[in-house]
């Protein structure tokens, strides 16, 4: 039996506020339980987000100089994942980990 599930991806969006935004109105859809949020920007870029979640967690990471960000959610709820997932997909294009 599976207890947790893991989400993870890359996408072409690395704007700190985009990326709040976007994936608070996410989880919020998806009906996570929010109980906490940081975040960090680092000088002289880039930026780390998470979101402690009752069912776990999310983490957001920038890559701003390859114009992406890392996302990975860990649940306990496979259900949420799966609709996470295909918000996810249809209000970012995914792309591949490699930089040219």
């Amino acid at each position: 039996m599976e207890l947790l599930f893991n989400s993870k991806c890359w996408i072409d969006e690395s704007h700190p506020e985009v990326l709040k935004t976007s994936f608070q109105e996410i989880l919020e859809t998806c009906d996570f339980e929010i109980l906490g949020f940081m975040e960090h920007h680092f000088s002289p870029h880039g930026y780390t987000c998470i979101w402690l979640l009752g069912e776990s967690h999310l983490a957001v990471h920038t890559y701003p100089e390859y114009e992406r960000a890392y996302i990975e959610l860990t649940s306990c709820v496979q259900v949420k994942n799966k609709h996470f997932d295909a918000m996810v997909q249809s209000k970012f294009s995914l792309v591949k980990a490699e930089v040219q």
